[in-house]
């Protein structure tokens, strides 16, 4: 059940520092105004987590808005984490926090009912 979490939890930094790349390539050569990569930097870890928590949804038995929780909150962990680090944690971003779990718990239940075997 750990190694399940934990090759979600891969995914999603595989897939959150690609689109990072991507945003700081495109934020250095100023292909897109601000206001676009602004809302960009708050999509990258959404999808991110869209992405990570529908494939553990596709390999869990049951119960996927469960371990779409589990998955958010170890992803919040890991933002607080490095918020402390870098001594930039403010209270304003509790509300996307939320969000972040609210959106790998919906992503988990995608996935579990969109597996091959869910009507055998």
């Amino acid at each position: 059940m750990l190694k399940k979490l934990f090759v979600s939890f891969l995914y999603f930094l595989l897939i959150f520092l690609s689109l990072n790349m991507i945003y700081t390539i495109l934020n250095y050569f100023n292909l897109l105004s601000y206001n676009i990569l602004r809302i960009i930097k708050y999509i990258i870890p959404i999808i991110s987590i869209i992405i990570s928590s529908f494939i553990l949804g596709r390999n869990s038995f049951k119960k996927g808005y469960i371990e779409g929780i589990k998955l958010g909150l170890i992803v919040i962990i890991f933002f607080i984490i490095i918020c402390f680090v870098f001594d930039s944690f403010n209270y304003h971003s509790l509300f996307y926090y939320f969000i972040i779990i609210l959106t790998s718990c919906l992503g988990s239940m995608i996935g579990i009912n969109k597996k091959k075997d869910a009507f055998n």
